[in-house]
């Protein structure tokens, strides 16, 4: 099976403007988002309820609290929610109606909550439509991990941040590209 394609900013905005015109724009922004910028799976996005990423009083979480059913590694872990992300689903959530606290976070057409293979799909086929080649549900978490590591993040943080158990794994998410070779240089 190939790897995950790191994607480019250019790319991100390509897709994002693609999604801007759709029917649940605010919605699929803020899923592609959460991708990118939380480095969560595509399945652990699919399993979030609105009690995971919302406070009592309406407000964002700092932290989002994935229980051990909700992981693939079945061992229960903290994802951290950069403030850019919070914004992304506040403005998101001013387009649900039902604020149910077990209801899933991100709807489906039908106002279900996605499973993790259909939110798969999703991103398979938002991906291929907007254009960008290669692409999968892995990428916006690919993505992330690569971008951590450009700005000098440590492997040990990014695996605790990824839910790896060993950093082996985190490891082979990494993509060595121009931008970090000329950077490690630079620091001579």
């Amino acid at each position: 099976m190939a790897q995950a394609k790191v994607v480019t900013q250019a790319e991100l905005d390509q897709v994002l403007r693609y999604v801007s015109i759709k029917r649940y724009a605010k919605r699929d922004r803020c899923l592609i988002l959460t991708s990118f910028w939380s480095g969560m799976r595509v399945g652990e996005i699919a399993q979030l309820k609105m009690h995971d990423v919302v406070n009592e009083d309406g407000t964002i979480k700092n932290e989002i609290k994935l229980s051990a059913h909700q992981t693939k590694g079945n061992t229960a872990r903290v994802v951290f929610i950069p403030h850019k992300l919070k914004e992304e689903i506040s403005d998101y959530l001013t387009t649900r109606m039902i604020t149910n606290p077990e209801i899933p976070l991100f709807h489906t057409d039908d106002r279900l909550g996605f499973t993790p293979n259909s939110l798969c799909q999703w991103f398979f086929w938002t991906y291929k439509r907007a254009g960008i080649n290669g692409a999968s549900s892995h990428s916006g978490r690919k993505t992330f991990l690569t971008s951590l590591a450009n700005k000098g993040i440590s492997i040990h943080i990014l695996a605790s941040l990824a839910g790896h158990k060993s950093i082996a794994v985190t490891h082979r998410y990494l993509v060595a590209n121009d931008d970090m070779k000329r950077n490690a240089v630079e620091l001579i």
